[in-house]
């Protein structure tokens, strides 16, 4: 859910007096229009000072105002391209190989920040994804105690086998299938951010105007005082290491820790493996080392070994004997690492492991089972002691989005509009999962937001529900805040122009990040040329629409039903619990008949409420049209879930 933090940026709302005309950063070589809408082109110059606009077969001018920012509207174009985009003022910009076709934004958390690179058949999805007509944008990570004018970085790259590893995988399976079936350029804004709550990506104003929220900024005075509790808070945290270990020294790092013979008595312990949070080290951002001595026999000097190292968050650069074998980015991933010939000696080897952490928690985490060295099929368990030494703190005005309301719509929303899109797909909800009850009405909240700041129209919005993840071990018997955050996602269907593609049978359920980002993709492309592009096809699973009960039973109608179809061996329809007045859940037996479902079970003789998929992991649902499309959980009743009452608190 969590990525490492690459950029955070304070900025309150003032602008520079530009000498030159200036573009923002979204306006790039390679970048693609939106089709058939007006496209707005803005920027900043001297003040009073006349801009000319030129694209294709139009010339536009304007004049800046006083301050020294102007915005015009190109005339609508068709798909095409490329062509180049030229202003002229004092300066002339020219913008090169720029196509127009569709564009879309691609927002929400790790799992729309997740890249082809950790997708399901990732060698081949490189080798293949030569799209030169689809481009892809990612905005740097930036939080912001103010809406900025501008995006503090990023670029638009051509899709490739040298770029796409790095693509959002939601967004580039998406586009490609878009691709595929219109023959047109799509380009991708990917402003994600892994471990996000959706309250971040909101406006204030949007907060403000709201029953649900407009209290919410009462119990703070604002940014700047957060910003200096956060000061106060990272000088606490130096005072404590320093004393424990001495004064914080990057240099004295370099070339050193990793060293096999580098003395490193006076460092502190660690068990391992467990977040750094729960061991002293609270809050702590940064760059922390830790480091293993293990003995070796005769026997095994210089040979091959594999090196694991459970998960480290963020990033990792892992030494053994002072030689560098491997390094990862991905907070989540297993390490396993291959110590080639002639490294391992008999008698002491140290292994070293430099740990990068940007955001949240840190260090090396998961099972125990997984740390360990294996020589010969001979496994050493690497659990248990290691030392540790604090390298660098990561000192940080506002570095984290959750710290506070706006924050990333301020540095990575804002500075995006009003460019021209024909909509948005997202991926989140995660991080909202303890309070999903007021998900219900913080989602749509976000999506009204953008759609009037943007004043494009209800544009499209497309979302992805939760996929199946042994979150909690929740269930109908001890509540879910997975089923009832995927039962929020559904409401927000009720917006105009909404759509949801449903991924309860995709998950994994040890793993909060599936691989399989290409059926996600293709899911939301359905529903994209289904409703957008007004191709014929079923783009939705079946959809609970009402109940009737019959003696024992209860009778369920649905929506995009289309025909019935159990993904199992013998035909068995699983996921589905019925209840009576007692309100306690039994696994049910489902039975179709013709454009309906029969739910029963005999230890429920008077039925009153059905569930489906109503547990934080349900791999076992298996409910389908016969276009393959899974149906989305829900229930029947409205009893009192776990997180009707927890609310969102600025803190």
């Amino acid at each position: 859910m969590k990525r490492t933090v690459l950029l955070v940026a304070v900025l309150l709302g003032t602008h520079m007096l530009f000498a030159n005309i200036t573009l923002p950063k979204i306006f790039s070589d390679n970048m693609v229009l939106q089709r058939n809408k007006p496209i707005p082109v803005w920027g900043w110059a001297a003040a009073n000072e006349k801009i000319t606009i030129q694209f294709n077969k139009q010339v536009k001018t304007v004049k800046a105002d006083k301050t020294g920012q102007w915005k015009l509207a190109l005339d609508p174009e068709q798909a095409g391209g490329p062509f180049q985009l030229i202003a002229k003022g004092k300066n002339t910009l020219t913008i090169s190989n720029i196509l127009v076709g569709e564009v879309w934004i691609c927002s929400g958390q790790s799992n729309m920040e997740w890249t082809v690179d950790g997708s399901n058949n990732k060698e081949e999805e490189i080798k293949n994804a030569n799209f030169p007509l689809i481009r892809h944008f990612k905005v740097p990570k930036t939080v912001a105690g103010a809406p900025l004018k501008d995006l503090t970085g990023g670029a638009w790259e051509v899709c490739s086998p040298q770029t796409v590893a790095n693509f959002t995988a939601v967004g580039y399976f998406f586009a490609r299938d878009l691709y595929l079936q219109l023959n047109i350029p799509i380009g991708l804004i990917n402003t994600s951010w892994g471990g996000t709550m959706v309250e971040t990506w909101a406006s204030k104003e949007a907060f403000q105007n709201s029953e649900e929220f407009k209290t919410l900024f009462g119990n703070t005075t604002g940014i700047a005082d957060l910003d200096a509790a956060l000061k106060q808070k990272s000088q606490q945290l130096t005072r404590k290491i320093e004393a424990q270990q001495g004064p914080l020294n990057p240099a004295a790092a370099n070339g050193n820790w990793q060293l096999a013979d580098f003395n490193d008595a006076g460092w502190a312990h660690m068990k391992l493996p467990g977040a750094w949070e729960s061991q002293g080290l609270d809050d702590l951002d940064g760059v922390v080392w830790f480091r293993k001595t293990i003995t070796l026999n005769n026997a095994d000097a210089g040979k091959a070994a594999t090196l694991e190292l459970a998960k480290i968050d963020d990033v990792d650069e892992t030494f053994v004997n002072g030689t560098k074998i491997g390094s990862m980015t991905q907070w989540d991933q297993d390490r396993r690492y291959t110590i080639p010939a002639g490294i391992l000696k008999a008698g002491k080897n140290t292994i070293a492991i430099r740990v990068t952490d940007g955001m949240g928690g840190g260090g090396i985490h998961g099972d125990a089972a997984n740390m360990k060295l294996t020589i010969d099929n001979t496994p050493q368990s690497l659990a248990g002691d290691w030392l540790y030494r604090v390298e660098a703190m990561h000192i940080s005005n506002l570095g984290n989005p959750n710290q506070y309301p706006t924050l990333l719509f301020n540095g990575m929303i804002n500075p995006l509009i009003p460019y021209a899109i024909q909509g948005a797909i997202w991926y989140q909800g995660e991080s909202n999962a303890g309070r999903a009850y007021q998900y219900r009405k913080a989602f749509p909240l976000m999506i009204n937001d953008w759609r009037k700041r943007w004043n494009q129209g209800d544009f499209p919005f497309y979302f992805v529900q939760l996929a199946s993840f042994n979150a909690g071990n929740g269930d109908t018997q001890k509540g879910s805040t997975w089923a009832e955050l995927r039962e929020a996602q559904t409401t927000t269907l009720s917006l105009p122009n909404t759509g949801m593609a449903v991924t309860i049978d995709i998950g994994e359920s040890k793993d909060i990040h599936p691989r399989n980002k290409q059926d996600v993709g293709k899911r939301l492309a359905s529903i994209a040329l289904g409703n957008l592009y007004q191709q014929k096809g079923e783009w939705s699973g079946p959809v609970y629409q009402s109940m009737k009960t019959a003696g024992n039973k209860i009778e369920l109608s649905f929506t995009h039903a289309g025909g019935f179809m159990a993904k199992d061996k013998y035909g068995y329809i699983k996921g589905f619990e019925i209840a009576g007045a007692d309100q306690k859940f039994y696994f049910a037996q489902a039975q179709i008949a013709g454009d309906k479902l029969i739910i029963y079970s005999d230890k429920v003789p008077a039925p009153v409420a059905v569930r489906y998929a109503w547990a934080d992991d349900m791999p076992e649902a298996n409910l389908y049209n016969k276009e393959g499309f899974p149906a989305v959980p829900f229930r029947t009743d409205n009893w009192k879930g776990i997180t009707e009452s927890v609310k969102y608190e600025i803190k």
